[in-house]
């Protein structure tokens, strides 16, 4: 690891992400239908697609956008439920025969070998727009003010959509079997993964309240990076991972003939460039105090992680 990354950042991460973690699965327990709600069969397969376990990137990074900028309060709970709900319901999606036709998924079943096809399909209309619901929703004393909530909106469904996750996941149907150059990768990859992380630090910043041009700018610049850092490390994975690591079976990219980073670049110069985009991002927070640690930590944890 590069001296860029200072071992101690890991350590603020390991020491909070138990905590994270948990807040994170609390928000998504309470803001999930009840199994036994009417249909009843429906929000059961939700849950199962939810709360079947997972890194919880998404929802870690809204709330260490927070701490960043100084807030920890409840107002980042919805935001942090929303984003993960949007990057489930993709899985849940992705894993369908007519698209990546996956059997497992964190270790388990997918929904649609769990449950069936149809059900696994409406799983994914149903989280998407309950995603939506929670960011509109707003009570209490410390609910995000009108325009707050309706930025939130506007952020998920640009990064959610065409010009977002759905469309880079058009761009990777389309790329299957044909040979990508580095830029149509990146640009990929940008649009499949990079926009929902990006959003998912948007989203911290907007619930935690007014923060100044160049912070933004900072954290926009530390998402890009980050974003991009851990698709690359996904690619290396797949190639070197282990199937009990990763949940899902090693390998699939090349099986299915899609393009990859190390498929272009071939493993070390893959390793090397997504190093190089974490340290970027770890940069990008120069201007930001200990607050930002845990973000410092996800980004050398984005590049080390084994699953």
């Amino acid at each position: 690891m590069s001296a860029r990354f200072d071992p101690t950042i890991l350590d603020a991460l390991e020491a909070a992400l138990p905590t994270l973690r948990e807040r994170a699965e609390r928000a998504l327990e309470s803001g999930l239908p009840g199994a036994d709600a009417h249909p009843s069969r429906l929000h059961e397969a939700m849950r199962y697609a939810v709360l079947g376990g997972g890194k919880r990137m998404r929802p870690i990074l809204v709330y260490a956008t927070g701490q960043a900028l100084d807030y920890t309060g409840s107002r980042l709970d919805a935001p942090a439920c929303a984003v993960e709900l949007i990057h489930a319901y993709s899985l849940v999606h992705d894993d369908l025969p007519a698209m990546d036709d996956d059997d497992l998924r964190r270790g388990r079943p997918t929904c649609h070998r769990a449950y069936d096809e149809p059900t696994a399909i409406l799983v994914g209309d149903a989280l998407q727009s309950r995603a939506f619901e929670l960011l509109a929703e707003g009570e209490g004393d410390d609910a995000p003010a009108p325009a707050a909530r309706a930025g939130m909106v506007q952020t998920l469904a640009r990064a959610a959509g065409s010009r977002g996750m759905v469309g880079g996941q058009a761009i990777d149907l389309a790329s299957v079997g044909r040979r990508l150059d580095a830029a149509e990768l990146e640009d990929m990859h940008i649009h499949k993964t990079g926009a929902l992380i990006r959003a998912s630090v948007q989203l911290g910043a907007l619930a935690s309240g007014p923060a100044c041009a160049a912070t933004r700018d900072a954290l926009d610049r530390y998402a890009k990076c980050v974003g991009l850092a851990f698709q690359i490390h996904d690619d290396v994975l797949d190639v070197e991972g282990d199937a009990e690591d990763l949940g899902k079976e090693q390998g699939a990219d090349a099986a299915r003939d899609k393009p990859t980073y190390p498929s272009i670049l071939g493993l070390r110069q893959s390793r090397e460039l997504a190093e190089r985009l974490a340290g970027d991002a770890i940069d990008a927070l120069d201007g930001l105090g200990s607050g930002a640690d845990v973000l410092r930590g996800l980004a050398a944890y984005c590049i080390q992680r084994r699953g």
